[in-house]
Parts: structure tokens; sequence; C-alpha cells
């Protein structure tokens, strides 16, 4: 014939040719890390619905804990469960019948006074209130022992100088004490500005053992790792394909230098 060369070069499998971008193995992993990641996303956040409420703190009765105008999350919690060192969230219609934010120092069956050395005595325990403003007494002035009745609760602000709590109905009929039953939730965490956990009232675990936390970091943990799947999956496709056009160029230039 004419002495040219009839050799024709077969195209190559992974290059621009019809297969699936990334092949099947890899398409299927990422379909099924994003569908995981979407139950954990979408799961943390109905679990943290159904376990937290959301508050705005209106005063700064719970300085240096909680300012005026924090966003706290506060889970739900029989009254039952509130052990001393707690911060809740309560109402009761002789403290204005709207949510207020205290710290529980005492319990049913507890005597509490102050102040001794400037500090707050629990059944005749010194409590070391690492929470409060360094430097700070427990009370700005003295107040005689309350036994607190069966099924009641005496708090406190953290800001002790600037705090309408129990201090301030010592004289009402339940010597300033709130029901348990008016508990509506705990507090676990500051979430605007981003303060995080509360701090762990050690002060009070010779008397006791402490609440332990909720499930918030568990909540976090699932709800940022549901999104990483998500969005790792998602961009599975496009890296895939940019990788695909990337070694067909290289196989086309090559197919080509070989052909001169």
């Amino acid at each position: 014939m004419g002495g040219e060369s009839m050799t024709h070069t077969a195209p190559r499998s992974g290059g621009s040719g019809t297969g699936p971008v990334g092949g099947r193995t890899g398409q299927r992993l990422s379909g099924l890390a994003v569908a995981l990641g979407l139950v954990l996303f979408l799961g943390g956040f109905a679990w943290g619905a159904v376990v937290y409420r959301p508050y705005t703190v209106p005063t700064s009765s719970m300085t240096p804990t909680i300012d005026a105008g924090d966003r706290i999350l506060a889970q739900r919690v029989d009254g039952g469960e509130v052990r001393r060192g707690d911060v809740v969230v309560f109402k009761d219609a002789t403290w204005a019948n709207a949510p207020m934010v205290k710290r529980v120092v005492a319990v049913g069956g507890d005597t509490v006074s102050c102040c001794q050395d400037g500090k707050l005595k629990v059944n005749g325990k010194e409590i070391d209130e690492t929470y409060l403003p360094q430097g700070t007494p427990a009370e700005m002035g003295n107040f005689p022992t309350v036994t607190v009745p069966k099924g009641r609760l005496f708090l406190l602000g953290d800001e002790r100088g600037n705090s309408v709590d129990s201090t301030a109905h010592l004289t009402d009929a339940a010597s300033g004490t709130v029901a348990r039953s008016a508990v509506d939730a705990r507090v676990d965490a500051v979430v605007w500005p981003m303060k995080g956990m509360l701090e762990r009232p050690t002060g009070f675990e010779a008397l006791s053992t402490l609440s332990s936390p909720g499930p918030l970091r568990t909540i976090t943990f699932l709800v940022i790792a549901g999104a990483v799947l998500v969005l790792g999956g998602g961009a599975y496709g496009p890296i895939a394909k940019r990788a695909g056009a990337a070694r067909a160029r290289r196989e086309s230039a090559a197919e080509t230098a070989g052909a001169r």
C-alpha cells in the first residue's frame, strides 16, 4: 500500500471513556458517607432539640459564669435530679413568675448560712466557690442559718452583690427556698459567646457527688462528624472527575508523543 502504519492505539480504561467517574466502589462509598453523615447530622440536631432548651439570660446576676445577654443551653431535667452546685432555670410565682437562672447551694435537709471567713457554710462546711469573681466574699452581708425544707432548694446568683436570690426572700414563708418541682432545666453550657461547658462546682464534692454533664459533647461530635461525612462524600464526585480529566489529558499527550 503506501507503506503507512495501520497500527491503532486502543483507548485506556482510565481515560475520558464512558466509565463511571471514580469507579463504582468509590461512588458507593461516597453515597454511603453522605447517607451516614445525614443520619448523624440530623440525628444530633434532633437529639439536642429533645434534650436541651435555649435561653437568653437577661441580667448579670450570674456574672462571671453567665453574663447578661449570654445564650445558654439547659438540659431538661426533673427537679429531683438537681444537686448542690447546679445552675438551674426555674420559675416560681413568688420570684416574679418568670424564668430565672441561679445556682443551687443547698438542698432539702441542709443548713446554710453566711458568712464565716467570707465563705458560705453548708452543713457546717465552708464551701470553696471557685466560680465567684476572685477575691469576692460569698455574700455582701451575713444572713442567719436557714434549714432548707424537704423537697426545696436554696439558690444564689454568682454575682452576690447584684442578685435577687434566696437571700432576698428570707422573710417568705419558705425562707427563700424554691420547690424542686419549679426547676425546668439544668444549665450545661454557654454557647454564645462560646464560653463552653460550665465549670464543675468542686467545692460541693465533700457533701455529695456532683451532677454529671449532659450529652452536649456527644451531640456536638455527632453533628460535626455528620457534616464532615456529608461534605466529604459530596466532594468525592467532582474531585474524582477532575482527577480523571487530568489523567486523560496526560494519557492523550503520551499517545500523541508516541505516535510521532
